[in-house]
């Protein structure tokens, strides 16, 4: 029987987010596919565009192509690469799954192709680094916050009175003293102590003083009474519930501030916590969704012997009732290794499986550095048009209305090919990486958190999965993507090694290596 002509949509997306900025415009991927599907004679019979992020399932193109797909008007998809199609689990698993059971019999990207009879895996990881990159984004931002908080910055917009660095002045802090609200404020404050008066008067002297808000907004009642509650102005700030030193110029002594708040209502701000616990704001409760923070507690027995506890509880910030039980912190650490022991790999699977990646990977490099080529020669040749364009305006060849024109065009196609060389030099840079690392860190991780420090523990718990919830004593992980494939063949992997007696246990490379081929899960 001959196989029916596969029909192809054509699918391009770029998001309007940093998460992008590197990829070609879709009109670039459009007519680059275009061009591609020509030589391949692939029949595109429609063509899908976006311009949403694909970090959450819901965009509304993308379900209505697999809408189509299922009804049978396509069999086929090209794409710029597969992160154009996916980079949320949700839907890199519905492409995959209809890739398997052929509903999707071919997938063509710019620089491979993809069948429903190839090894899923490679697909797989795929789909898994592109999930990583978004949550990479997130991981790298929230680094960068602990990274200033450590260093004694508050990573985000100052309270009245303080502005920060935008523009990294060089004879200026990151956060340094407003030269118009922080002389008001300052003198707020010493009336406040002064004459002992209410917030409600001090906001009312505020307003004759013209206190305002960055860009000149009238501030509202409730934040300025905010503000006198924020540790800031003696030299500290908040965030994630914990009070940190900072280096920025206070305003006032602490002993000031800590009288204020008994002027305004009898009692202190929370001193800073003198304790260091390794999982505080990672996870949120499992009934009222607040952030889980932790306290220690002395537990003294009849017979003299004295215990000291960790636990992790809500905050109860959201729901004050809240019924979520406390849970020690050894309890917590058991069901983290738990998780941790289903991922975990010995090292010449690690080695083995970067092995095959490479492998994959150096069959596309020759076609990469052909695409990138050609790239770079047509790059070559709009710069040349452009110089040539220059000099026949320079001569008075051509008029300034048509020099604009043409510039403009040439531009536009000098920054398309731009944009595909950096495209594809992206994928080729970061994919190995990704990959060697979440192999590596799927080795390690047990390791490092049994024997590694309270950091070590939170950076383990940090990689681990995001959605972390509290909820019953029980603590639920959404396992990485990229971690989740591990875990699908961890378990064979781990009883292949068990199994082998210590006279039978492979001692080269090349052993393992077989042993590992042989399995049709992950070698096949």
């Amino acid at each position: 029987m001959i196989a029916k002509p596969i029909r192809y949509f054509l699918y391009a997306r770029k998001s309007s987010e940093n998460e992008d900025k590197q990829v070609a415009s879709v009109p670039s991927q459009i007519e680059e596919l275009k061009k591609l599907a020509q030589q391949m004679n692939l029949n595109i019979v429609e063509i899908f565009t976006e311009e949403k992020s694909a970090k959450a399932p819901g965009r509304p193109v993308f379900s209505q192509m697999i809408e189509d797909i299922h009804k049978g008007r396509a069999e086929g998809i090209v794409c710029w690469k597969l992160d154009r199609l996916a980079r949320n689990p949700i839907d890199g698993g519905t492409i995959s799954w209809m890739l398997q059971q052929a509903i999707i019999r071919h997938i063509q990207t710019f620089q491979r192709g993809y069948h429903p009879t190839d090894n899923v895996l490679m697909m797989n990881l795929e789909f898994g680094m592109a999930n990583q990159f978004i949550l990479d984004l997130s991981v790298n931002t929230k680094r960068g916050q602990r990274a200033k908080i450590q260093d004694g910055w508050l990573p985000h917009k100052p309270p009245v009175g303080y502005v920060n660095n935008l523009y990294n002045q060089p004879d200026k802090p990151p956060i340094y003293p407003d030269p118009y609200s922080f002389p008001i404020m300052k003198k707020l404050w010493a009336i406040l102590l002064e004459t002992r008066c209410s917030l409600e008067k001090l906001f009312d002297t505020a307003q004759e003083m013209g206190l305002k808000m960055d860009r000149g907004v009238k501030i509202s009642r409730n934040n300025f009474y905010r503000l006198f509650r924020n540790p800031f102005y003696y030299g500290s700030f908040l965030w994630n519930d914990e009070v940190y030193p900072g280096k920025h110029e206070p305003m006032i002594a602490r002993t000031e501030f800590d009288l204020a708040q008994h002027i305004i209502n009898g009692r202190s701000f929370p001193r800073a916590k003198t304790h260091v616990f390794a999982f505080t704001g990672l996870m949120r409760c499992g009934e009222c969704g607040a952030f889980i923070t932790a306290e220690e507690k002395t537990k003294h027995q009849k017979n003299g012997n004295t215990h000291h506890y960790t636990y992790y509880r809500c905050t109860r910030r959201i729901k004050r009732d809240c019924a979520e039980p406390p849970i020690r912190s050894d309890e917590l650490e058991e069901q983290i290794l738990n998780v941790l022991g289903k991922t975990t790999i010995p090292p010449q699977f690690k080695d083995w499986a970067i092995k095959q990646l490479k492998e994959e990977h150096s069959k596309e490099k020759i076609d990469r550095d052909d695409i990138t080529q050609a790239h770079r020669h047509n790059l070559d040749a709009c710069v040349k048009k452009l110089d040539a364009l220059f000099n026949m305006r320079l001569n008075e060849e051509i008029g300034p209305e048509e020099y604009a024109r043409k510039k403009d065009d040439l531009t536009k196609e000098k920054q398309k090919y731009e944009g595909l060389i950096a495209d594809t030099q992206d994928r080729i840079e970061t994919w190995l990486k990704r990959a060697e690392d979440m192999f590596t860190f799927a080795q390690t991780a047990q390791k490092r958190f049994e024997m590694g420090t309270l950091e070590d523990k939170r950076y383990v718990l940090s990689c681990l999965g995001s959605n972390l919830v509290l909820s019953g004593k029980q603590l639920r992980i959404q396992v990485d993507k990229t971690l989740a494939l591990i875990q699908e063949v961890a378990p064979d992997v781990q009883s292949l090694h068990n199994r082998l007696e210590p006279a039978q246990v492979a001692d080269s490379i090349t052993d393992w290596e077989a042993l590992y081929a042989q399995n049709k899960k992950w070698g096949g």
